[in-house]
C-alpha cells in the first residue's frame, strides 16, 4: 500500500497516535522487529507490507519495557512470525 507508514500504524496499536515523543525509540523497536522477521525467513516484501503491521506492533509492544531490563518476545510475537514465513510475497491480506 503506497501510503502505510508503519510507525504510525504501531503508534495507534499501542495508543500513542498524535505524539512524536516517543518516535525515534518506536523507530529502533520497529527495526528489531523487522529483523528479526527477516531472519526468521519471512520475506522482506511481506516484512515491508501492511500485513505484517500487526505482528511488527506486538514486537515493539514486547520490547518496550522501559528500559527495565526485561524485554522479551511473546510467545504470540513467535507464532505470527512463523506464519509471515509461510507467506508468499504479494500474497494479500
Amino acid at each position: 500500500m503506497a501510503n502505510f507508514d508503519i510507525l504510525e500504524s504501531v503508534k495507534t496499536s499501542l495508543g500513542l497516535a498524535g505524539n512524536d515523543y516517543h518516535d525515534a525509540m518506536l523507530r529502533g523497536y520497529i527495526v528489531e522487529a523487522k529483523r528479526f522477521l527477516v531472519d526468521a525467513g519471512v520475506d522482506s516484501s511481506v516484512v515491508e507490507s501492511e500485513v505484517a503491521a500487526g505482528v511488527i506492533a506486538r514486537g515493539v509492544s514486547d520490547l518496550w519495557n522501559y528500559g527495565a531490563g526485561g524485554a522479551s518476545l511473546s510467545p504470540y510475537f513467535f507464532q505470527a512470525a512463523a506464519q509471515l514465513a509461510y507467506r508468499k510475497p504479494g500474497g494479500g491480506a
